[in-house]
């Protein structure tokens, strides 16, 4: 007989109590950024058409998306990525704008990671921006600058965006003539900081001397503002060197308002999106091992829906900042004004009037019943669990009581609350 499967899938969790309440705390901060930066609030669909995701705009590979099909046949997909699905948006609705577009976004998105027995969740909520229209460094400088502050926000101090840049990565491929399969594989020895095996790819390759030393250099070019300097010197390829120089004007920008300290260089930060086409960046904290926040310029995406904009945003992944938390013993600052009343059976009218003036003059309010065999310590723990600053005790002719951290009383007047 087949046995019921009533637990969660691989790669999905339940999320309740504190942490629920966390990561709704972490996503109003972040959202709220985006609101002070003058960014307005979209939806979009959990599924869309998988042509939305396809190989050819360069997101989530198709093996990784969660597929499934409608009653027409057509193959739909869960959201793997907001990035293309706000370029449909743009390309639809904001086609005919001649003045940038300004967006940010929340909800979840869904990866079927082959390693997610390592714990790397299958889906994930995320907050991000993207401003449509610009494709001037002044719009990179304000999508880092909104970064930080996101990061910021949350109470992270120790965390650094290492900032890229595609357009170095692209041009010394094309004065290598190095190809499409050959740069998938390159792009992943990158990423891996696998100094040897690029060595090996490349003596493989038989390339000219200058660009295979050009090539073996990247993945060792991280670190401060030194990093473009000797980036700058690897060659005289014209993409190259804009693409240098538009990270040298950016790191200026970012000193010019104080900055300069959140922000590193590393020119082998290759993504896995290959929408990607110039700037990109990623930010890293303490206690996970991924990054927390990924983005990059993306000027030829929306034209694959139809009206070409260049663009640039990021993504936040909020379960990865709450991992981060954990491990760096951060506590968000909590709602120390609610109340938790437990009221005896001749109290109940008392309980109902506290609660609902409570509740109009917009505090958090709860009530329960006391039950026979519960401790004040149970109560306690009960008011922990589900967030609950206060727990007072009520009874119909006695004074009410406020059970303390030690689980000691002390007498409350309610009118006084």
């Amino acid at each position: 007989m087949k046995k019921d499967l009533l637990h969660t899938p691989e790669g999905v969790r339940d999320i309740y109590g504190e942490e629920c309440q966390e990561k709704t705390m972490i996503t109003g901060k972040l959202k709220n950024v985006c609101r002070k930066f003058g960014y307005s609030e979209i939806q979009t669909p959990s599924f869309e058409f998988f042509d939305v995701f396809n190989s050819e705009r360069g997101s989530v590979p198709s093996n990784e998306l969660f597929k499934f099909f409608d009653h027409h046949g057509n193959t739909l997909v869960l959201r793997p990525d907001f990035t293309p699905s706000v370029a449909r948006i743009a390309a639809k609705y904001f086609h005919e704008s001649k003045l940038p577009v300004k967006v940010y976004y929340s909800g979840n998105v869904f990866i079927n990671h082959e390693n997610a027995y390592r714990g790397q969740l299958k889906e994930n909520t995320t907050v991000g921006a993207e401003l449509m229209g610009c494709g001037d460094a002044d719009e990179d400088f304000e999508i880092i600058c909104m970064a930080v502050e996101c990061m910021r926000s949350v109470g992270l101090k120790n965390f650094q965006v290492e900032i890229g840049n595609v357009s170095f990565f692209k041009g010394l491929l094309q004065e290598a003539g190095i190809g499409e399969e050959d740069e998938a594989r390159l792009v992943s020895l990158i990423n891996k900081k696998n100094f040897f095996g690029v060595e090996e790819l490349l003596n493989e390759l038989s390339i000219e001397a200058s660009s295979a030393e050009a090539l073996m250099a990247i993945p060792g070019l991280f670190g401060n503002r030194e990093v473009l300097d000797r980036a700058a010197a690897l060659t005289k390829n014209k993409e190259c060197t804009e693409a240098v120089q538009r990270l040298m004007v950016l790191y200026d920008k970012l000193r010019s308002v104080g900055l300069e300290d959140y922000v590193s260089f590393d020119l082998g930060s290759l993504s896995d999106h290959k929408y990607y086409t110039g700037i990109i960046f990623k930010a890293f904290t303490y206690g996970t091992g991924e990054a927390v926040l990924s983005g990059g310029r993306y000027d030829r995406l929306i034209g694959q829906f139809g009206a070409d904009r260049p663009s640039t945003g990021f993504a936040i992944t909020v379960d990865r900042l709450l991992d981060a938390f954990k491990r760096q013993n951060i506590s968000l600052s909590k709602d120390d004004d609610s109340i938790l009343f437990v009221y005896d059976s001749d109290a109940l009218s008392k309980a109902e009037n506290l609660v609902f003036r409570l509740r109009a003059e917009g505090r958090r309010a709860g009530m329960i019943p006391k039950s026979d065999g519960v401790s004040k310590e149970d109560y306690l723990e009960y008011s922990r669990e589900w967030q609950f600053a206060k727990v007072i005790l009520l009874s119909g002719d006695k004074t009410s009581l406020l059970i303390n951290e030690d689980a000691t009383t002390t007498p409350v007047i309610t009118k006084e609350l």
